[in-house]
């Protein structure tokens, strides 16, 4: 398998005058595997649109090179772009057009008939809805005839910058449900958001961006396991001659809310029990702590603004 993305030494300034030039991205080296969902999280001002921008040559690179689909872009675009599909930001449609008639002039322009136009409003769940103006639509079906139109051409590579941005936790569900559903079709989706919640259970694979660099990148189960400590949360009749007994055994503990954090791993979890149960105190909750991707993005973070 190969990769659909690869970007190596990419910076991208914007120059201003009499003062020091902006430094959007700051030589981000990043590589995408060919299928599933691939999430580009970082927070607002950290290079993601830019990236997807220099990527699909709507602005130039100060420097660095990208690869989309094996080819060099901006230079290759012409080939490439028949097999790419993309959102980069909010999409351009017609208010006072037809979801159905802003759909065919687009595919008009590829000309992709009207087949393939009932086909993707069938995918993103429009149909019956194919015949209203734009105008009427709420945010989430605006966003969903944005991914039907990037869907018209039946790309490999769909590139979607912050999909669900402005969704309601409905759409935000159904935007997620729709891009599994792609991801596991044999596409790869390339999908940017500062969602970090929805990007956790929808991607594979994930790159986190700060500053216009990638501080990390992997398999999104990996990425958690790297960042997890192994620790227990153990819930006990009384927190206090708990935190006692296990200390005096040789554990480290801490308190954490309403539980004690201990310092083991999940298959020494006996341990805990054993102590506290030859005491007489009764163990009410015992689990292996987890790291969310919100916990890690906010602590990495906060990491690159210490070292700036």
């Amino acid at each position: 398998m190969g990769n659909v993305i690869e970007i190596a030494g990419l910076r991208k300034e914007y120059r201003r005058v009499r003062r020091p030039p902006v430094v959007a991205i700051a030589g981000l080296d990043l590589a995408v595997p060919e299928g599933g969902v691939f999430g580009f999280l970082g927070p607002n001002g950290s290079g993601k649109t830019t990236t997807i921008r220099c990527m699909l040559g709507l602005v130039r690179a100060s420097s660095g090179r990208t690869h989309v689909l094996g080819q060099p872009t901006p230079a290759a675009l012409r080939s490439v772009m028949p097999h790419v599909g993309a959102i980069v930001e909010t999409p351009a449609l017609f208010p006072t057009m037809t979801g159905q008639e802003n759909l065919r002039l687009l595919g008009a322009i590829d000309r992709i008939g009207p087949r393939r136009v009932a086909e993707v409003l069938e995918v993103v769940g429009l149909t019956e809805r194919a015949g209203e103006k734009v105008g009427r639509y709420s945010l989430g079906m605006r966003q969903r005839l944005g991914l039907a139109a990037a869907l018209l051409k039946d790309p490999a590579l769909l590139v979607l910058d912050e999909p669900a941005n402005g969704l309601d936790p409905a759409g935000i569900r159904e935007i997620r449900q729709l891009l599994v559903k792609l991801g596991a079709e044999g596409r790869t989706v390339f999908v940017s958001s500062h969602l970090l919640a929805e990007i956790e259970h929808t991607c594979d694979r994930v790159a986190i961006l700060d500053r216009g660099r990638c501080v990390l990148e992997g398999r999104v189960d990996d990425v958690l396991a790297q960042a997890a400590r192994p620790s227990l949360l153990v819930g006990v009749d009384d927190l206090d001659a708990g935190a006692r007994l296990l200390a005096a055994d040789g554990l480290t503990v801490e308190r954490a809310d309403s539980l004690l954090r201990v310092a083991l791993d999940r298959g020494e979890a006996a341990r805990v029990t054993k102590v506290l149960a030859e005491h007489g105190h009764f163990v009410t909750e015992l689990r292996p702590e987890t790291v969310s991707l919100e916990d890690l993005f906010l602590n990495l973070t906060a990491r690159s603004k210490e070292a700036a």
